[in-house]
């Protein structure tokens, strides 16, 4: 993303999330606040097709509209977007009972948990990670709202290409490094080199006690290569490209686990497209599938 732009792909995923709740059944994942998140003018600029990430910081969000143009209906199928966070929020409800009292949510972008989980927020305290403009946009957005925010919840800016998470973390006097954690890191590292994504995954290592642990989801290695990737991956890759986030980076599912442990981790759980098809999306008749080139990972801090 840009220097001092909020994310687009951080709009376009609440209004996915949004659009989700609001038409299809049955539902992979009900974000029912993501719509009233999202200003209205921005909704507006998804829904004609005709996007600008320029916009979105302009404080008066009166810019022109730019050439630059997303499919609409192809946009409602990133069905990506849906399964991770049901995954992660499936992973979170059962660890929170081994005694994880902490929940940090890396690029949080327009995420909602903190106001539409207020049961879980009795339980935990919630650590919203994120790019500064990005969380800044959110802030006022929340402000405009007349959201209250929660006690237990806390914005914490990072650029996770120039600061290390926790160094970050440490400025927050409410993140304890001795309580375990659970991190959720979504839609992040297929736009950070190799370097960046385990420089963050070192850090959580080196923050969170033992029994911590973290979901991301990642690309596979094929998703970057001309003849292996899927049109639709193709066509993503340009869009975004288009718009300041260029994806540069994927993983070997096959070799994960080996280059995780190296920094402290242990492959709980790898799903492949197939696995998320099966577990999310079987018996669909809406035309929603597993994300191809899609992996959930789930590791546990040693």
């Amino acid at each position: 993303m840009k220097e001092n732009q909020a994310s687009f792909s951080a709009m376009t995923t609440a209004y996915i999330r949004a659009y989700h709740a609001m038409h299809d059944t049955p539902k992979i994942f009900d974000d029912f606040l993501a719509y009233r998140l999202i200003p209205q003018e921005v909704r507006e600029l998804i829904e004609q097709g005709l996007i600008r990430d320029e916009q979105f910081n302009d404080p008066k969000r009166t810019a022109s509209l730019s050439d630059q143009t997303t499919n609409f209906a192809s946009l409602m199928q990133a069905t990506n977007v849906l399964s991770r966070a049901r995954y992660t929020e499936e992973a979170l409800e059962t660890i929170v009972r081994q005694r994880v009292k902490q929940y940090v949510i890396l690029g949080a972008g327009m995420d909602t948990f903190a106001f539409r989980r207020p049961e879980m927020m009795e339980l935990l305290e919630v650590f919203e990670v994120d790019h500064p403009a990005t969380q800044n946009f959110k802030l006022l957005r929340l402000a405009e709202l007349g959201w209250e925010h929660p006690a237990q919840l806390h914005f914490i800016p990072i650029d996770f290409t120039k600061e290390n998470l926790a160094t970050a973390l440490t400025r927050s006097s409410a993140y304890d490094p001795n309580v375990k954690s659970f991190f959720s890191w979504l839609g992040v590292t297929m736009y950070l080199t190799r370097e960046e994504v385990f420089s963050t995954l070192r850090s959580i290592t080196d923050i969170a006690p033992k029994g911590s642990a973290i979901v991301f989801d990642y690309f596979d290695t094929d998703a970057f290569i001309h003849e292996k990737s899927s049109p639709k991956m193709q066509k993503k890759q340009k869009v975004f490209q288009k718009l300041g986030e260029k994806m540069i980076m994927g993983f070997n599912p096959s070799t994960l686990a080996e280059d995780i442990a190296s920094l402290g981790l242990s492959l709980y759980e790898n799903l492949s497209p197939a696995d998320i098809e099966e577990r999310y999306f079987q018996g669909r008749t809406d035309g929603h599938h597993a994300p191809e080139h899609g992996h959930f990972a789930y590791a546990i801090v040693e």
